[in-house]
């Protein structure tokens, strides 16, 4: 086993692994740019390096110096988290050439799956379900024009290169194909080096479904289940669960077979996460196909760790150690339900605008592990910290797990009224309406939910007049109290004013306006109370 790690990232995911690393008696390294010094994840580690300044182009995304950093240090792995570095095959080649072990797949698999046009083919080629679609180079709008038209409408055009929401365009019709496909070529390009495009047919009524998979060095191959991640905004996840309330057990061994076809066809090894389109409106769970796979870990494992007991890091530390797996696939159960939310800095009265600043205050639900119960925060922020504009805007990961799902979405409506975030925006008002929708309580997602539910945006959830008349009481208690706690204190006003005396009126009123407070429902804006 190593005795020290780097770990390649920050926030977060660099504080979730140094938990594992420390639990495992591993010693662990942290790197960081000028904006990150005084970060949580620089404090919990045993060292931390210097990369440069915040920009991650000069700093988490330079290879040479987390090489660098490595032969400093002693450090025998490097841990890429998710983003930056994690996915790149010239990475994890330039750590091998240096003797340094990556903890993640071989570069060739990364390589494999990281052309979304190649491993589509390689996925048909394992015999895994694709999208009907186009996988050839399109050179020119007209081309696209008459592959789109043959595919049929509505398709998506995707860059071959592409990530996280970005590169990817929806078209119902010609002029939106013409509209779009040069557009997309160009985000490609500017956003990944690679200005090639497919098409492919949009499935209607979408879910959005992956399968974990883990694999060892001696060729063995399990898949950990499923997750949802169907509720999503502009194809970016907001909402994850596990088990998914749409699968099926059969659809789950398909899908999980498949999967695991694909990762053994290109030597995989371990996390790795394959992720599938599901036709919502199919209620045999036939319809489902093969978007991507990333070849690193998800922002969602919690979820699936939750339910099946497994910490994903531990085992992705132990199989780049050369370990074999200590179970096989029939171990692999489902024990309860899990749900995460992504805690963002951004505004959701102000169609999400993102929020950069100081975190003045900074609380969370306090953690829980119970029989019955588990609130579980990922985090790597703290009170006097910054959201930088440098990086990505997630302050935090809010995962709850219990026996039934009902009971983990109630179990998240709790904590996150428990949040208590001031100095930027937060989304915590947006989730909390989100886990109480009739329609994400009956299970009936699709990756549209977000746009279809609140196509105007989100102005909140309207509070009933029983919480009103409540909140106008305390309104007056805290008034009472403030005035007597006020009376008590001499001289805060001076020498006595008469009111008649400079002609002003002698009637007042005390007037204490209410903040906004959070509710079940969202946030209710109260009306000034008159006591």
């Amino acid at each position: 086993m190593f005795k020290k790690i780097l770990i390649a990232n920050r926030g977060e995911i660099a504080c979730r692994v140094i938990r594992t690393a420390r639990r495992m008696g591993i010693a662990t390294v942290a790197v960081y740019s000028d904006a990150d010094a005084r970060a949580p994840h620089v404090k919990m580690a045993d060292e931390a390096v210097r990369l440069g300044p915040p920009p991650a182009s000069e700093s988490y995304l330079k290879a040479e110096l987390i090489i660098d950093a490595c032969k400093a240090t002693g450090a025998e792995a490097v841990h890429p988290g998710y983003g930056f570095l994690s996915e790149r095959e010239s990475f994890a080649k330039a750590l091998a050439k240096e003797k340094i072990a990556f903890i993640g797949p071989p570069p060739k698999a990364i390589a494999a799956m990281g052309d979304k046009i190649e491993s589509k083919k390689l996925a048909q080629a394992a015999g895994v379900n694709v999208v009907p679609g186009y996988l050839g180079d399109i050179a020119t709008t007209d081309e696209a024009v008459k592959i789109a038209g043959d595919i049929g409408y509505p398709v998506m055009m995707k860059a071959s290169a592409g990530g996280g929401g970005k590169g990817m365009r929806l078209a119902w019709n010609e002029q939106d194909v013409r509209e779009g496909f040069e557009a997309t070529k160009r985000e490609g390009l500017a956003s990944f080096g690679d200005d090639r495009v497919f098409i492919e047919k949009f499935i209607e009524a979408p879910r959005h479904i992956e399968i974990q998979v883990l694999g060892d060095q001696h060729g063995n191959v399990l898949y950990l289940n499923e997750r949802e991640c169907s509720i999503q905004r502009r194809n970016q996840k907001v909402v994850e669960e596990a088990p998914s309330p749409f699968v099926s057990p059969e659809m789950r061994k398909a899908m999980g077979e498949q999967a695991v076809a694909l990762a053994k066809a290109v030597g995989y090894y371990s996390a790795g996460t394959v992720e599938l389109i599901v036709n919502g409106a199919d209620p045999s769970g036939k319809s489902f196909y093969f978007l991507e796979m990333n070849t690193r870990l998800q922002v969602e494992h919690p979820v699936t760790e939750e339910i099946t007991g497994l910490d994903l890091v531990e085992q992705m530390i132990r199989v780049a150690a050369g370990e074999k797996l200590a179970f096989g696939q029939d171990d692999i159960g489902i024990n309860g339900w899990a749900v995460e939310n992504r805690v963002y800095a951004e505004d959701p009265y102000r169609s999400f605008l993102p929020s950069t600043g100081r975190l003045i205050r900074y609380w969370t639900p306090p953690p829980v592990r119970t029989d019955e119960l588990v609130i579980r925060v990922d985090d790597g922020v703290a009170d006097g910290g910054e959201i930088s504009m440098f990086y990505d805007p997630m302050i935090a990961k809010l995962v709850t797990w219990a026996p039934t799902r009902e009971a983990a979405i109630e179990a998240q409506i709790a904590a996150l009224d428990q949040f208590v975030i001031d100095g930027i925006s937060d989304n915590v008002d947006f989730l909390s309406a989100l886990m109480q929708h009739p329609r994400f309580r009956e299970g009936n997602l699709a990756t549209d939910f977000i746009a279809d539910e609140y196509p105007d945006g989100f102005d909140g959830a309207p509070a009933d007049a029983q919480f009103i008349e409540d909140l106008t009481a305390i309104a007056g208690m805290v008034a009472v109290i403030s005035d007597e706690r006020a009376a008590t204190i001499d001289g805060q006003l001076g020498p006595p004013v008469h009111p008649r005396a400079n002609g002003s009126s002698a009637l007042m009123a005390k007037v204490t306006r209410c903040g906004s407070s959070r509710t079940r429902a969202g946030r209710s804006r109260s009306p000034t109370t008159v006591i």
